[in-house]
C-alpha cells in the first residue's frame, strides 16, 4: 500500500474511531494525527515532527488575542452586563407581539457581540430571560428554542474567537476584514429568529409590553452604553488601525473588568477563580490548535486536499454545485463536531477549491463560520443546545420541535451568505479592508 494512503487511512479511521468511543476531540486528532506521522516517518522522528508542528501551530502573536477575548468573556458573564443588555434590548423590541422572546434575541445578539461566545450568550441571557418570560405564561420549550436559537449570533458578530482561527488557518485572511464581515451575516441570523418568533407569538398569541416612556428608555439606553461602547473601542481601534486585534482583546479585557468594579459586581477575590475558569477554555482551545497542525502536516504529506479537490471536481466544475457540497458537508460534520476543530481540518481542505473559484477567503470563512454556528444548536454534540436546555431546566428532547423552524430560517440564511457575496463583503469593501 502506498504510504500516503496508508497514512490518511490512520489519520481519519483514528479519529473516527476515537470519537466513536468517547474521547475528546483533541485527543482524537492528536492520537491519530500522531499514530499517521509514525507511518510516515520513524518513531524518534515522529515524535520530533510532532512536537515541532504543535508548537510552530501555536507560537502565533495573533493567537494571543483568543485567551484575551476569552477572559474578557468570562469578566462580563460574571460581570453583570447581561442584565443591562436584557434592559435595553427590552426598549428596543418591546413593542413586538411576543416582546419577551425579541429581547431574548436582540440580548444575545448584543451579548454575544460583546463576549464573542455563543454559550456564555446562552448562559447569561438565558438564565436571565427564562423566568421572566415563564412569569409572563410563555411556553418554556418555546422560550428555551429562542434563547438557544439566537445565542450563535455572537460567532458571526466580531468580536470571534472562530474568525481568529480561521485567519490563522486560511494563511492569513485578514482579522478586521472577516470581522467586518461578520456584521450583516450575524444580523441576518437575528433578524431571522425574530421573523420565526414574531409568527409563532402571533400564533400563541403572546403579548407586546407596555409603551415605556421616553425618561425609562434614555436611563436604560445610557446604563447600556458603558457596556456596548466595548465594541465601540475594540472594533473601531482595529479597523482604525489603531491597535491590532492580539492588542484590541487586552484592551477588551482591561475595559471589562474595570467596568465590572465600577458595577461591584466583581471583587478582587472572584479574580482567581475567573482566570480559572478562561484559563481551561483557553488551554482547550490552543491545545486543539497544536494538534490541528500535526494533522494539517499529515494531511499536507498525504495530499488529502488536493484529492478532495480532485474528487469534488469530478462530479461538477460548477461554482454553485460545489458550494452547495461543501455546504452539506459541513452542516453534517456541525451535528458532531465543535466549530474550531471543524474550522482547523476544513478550511484547508475546502478553502483552496473556493479560491480556485475565484471566492474571495473573507466570503469563505464567513460561510464556514456561519455554517459551523449552526452545528452548535443541533445535536447530538451542540454545546448552546446542551447549555440553553440545562439553562431553561428541559430536556434536549423537548426542545428540538420549537427549534425547527429556527433551524430552517438559519439554514435559509446560509444559503442567502453563500450565493450572495456582497452579504459578507460589502463592509469589508467599504472600509478598505479586502484589497478589492
Amino acid at each position: 500500500m502506498d504510504i500516503a494512503v496508508q497514512a490518511a487511512l490512520i489519520l481519519f479511521a483514528g479519529v473516527a474511531f476515537l470519537l466513536i468511543i468517547g474521547a475528546p476531540i483533541s485527543i482524537s486528532v492528536g492520537v491519530a494525527s500522531a499514530l499517521a506521522m509514525f507511518s510516515i516517518v520513524d518513531f524518534n522522528n515522529g515524535l520530533l515532527t510532532s512536537a515541532q508542528r504543535m508548537f510552530t501551530g501555536m507560537n502565533s502573536f495573533t493567537l494571543l488575542a483568543i485567551p484575551f477575548f476569552i477572559l474578557a468573556g468570562v469578566i462580563m458573564n460574571n460581570g453583570g452586563i447581561a442584565m443591562r443588555l436584557v434592559n435595553c434590548a427590552k426598549v428596543l423590541s418591546g413593542r413586538l407581539p411576543g416582546s419577551l422572546a425579541h429581547t431574548n434575541i436582540v440580548a444575545n445578539m448584543m451579548f454575544g457581540s460583546i463576549s464573542g461566545s455563543a454559550v456564555a450568550a446562552a448562559a447569561a441571557v438565558g438564565g436571565t430571560m427564562g423566568p421572566l418570560q415563564k412569569k409572563e405564561g410563555y411556553n418554556q420549550e418555546f422560550s428555551a428554542a429562542v434563547n438557544i436559537a439566537s445565542a450563535p449570533t455572537g460567532m458571526l458578530i466580531p468580536p470571534s474567537n472562530t474568525l481568529i482561527v480561521y485567519s490563522l488557518v486560511s494563511g492569513g485572511t485578514s482579522i478586521a476584514a472577516l470581522f467586518m464581515a461578520g456584521y450583516i451575516p450575524g444580523i441576518l441570523w437575528g433578524l431571522g429568529c425574530m421573523l420565526v418568533a414574531f409568527l409563532l407569538a402571533k400564533k400563541y398569541g403572546y403579548k407586546s409590553d407596555d409603551k415605556v416612556s421616553f425618561a425609562i428608555a434614555l436611563k436604560v439606553f445610557l446604563d447600556a452604553i458603558p457596556s456596548l461602547l466595548l465594541i465601540v473601542i475594540v472594533i473601531g481601534g482595529i479597523i482604525g488601525g489603531v491597535f491590532t486585534a492580539t492588542e484590541g482583546s487586552a484592551i477588551a479585557v482591561v475595559y471589562s473588568l474595570l467596568l465590572s468594579f465600577i458595577y461591584r459586581t466583581i471583587k478582587i477575590k472572584d479574580l482567581p477563580g475567573i482566570l480559572l475558569d478562561s484559563a481551561k477554555t483557553t488551554s482547550i482551545v490552543i491545545f486543539l490548535i497544536g494538534v490541528s497542525s500535526i494533522m494539517s502536516w499529515v494531511m499536507a504529506f498525504t495530499n488529502i486536499p488536493g484529492i478532495i479537490a480532485d474528487t469534488l471536481l469530478s462530479i461538477s466544475d460548477n461554482m454553485f454545485v460545489i458550494l452547495l457540497i461543501m455546504n452539506i458537508v459541513l452542516l453534517i460534520v456541525g451535528t458532531f463536531m465543535d466549530p474550531t476543530p471543524a474550522v482547523l481540518i476544513f478550511t484547508p481542505i475546502f478553502l483552496p477549491i473556493a479560491t480556485s473559484f475565484g471566492i474571495d477567503p473573507v466570503h469563505f470563512g464567513i460561510m464556514i463560520v456561519f455554517n459551523l454556528s449552526i452545528g452548535t444548536i443541533t445535536p447530538p454534540v451542540g454545546p448552546v443546545l446542551f447549555v440553553g436546555t440545562k439553562v431553561a431546566g428541559l430536556r434536549i428532547e423537548s426542545v428540538i420541535k420549537p427549534l425547527l423552524p429556527f433551524f430552517l430560517v438559519t439554514v435559509l440564511v446560509l444559503f442567502l451568505i453563500t450565493y450572495i457575496p456582497e452579504l459578507s463583503l460589502f463592509i469589508p469593501e467599504l472600509f478598505n479592508l479586502t484589497g478589492n
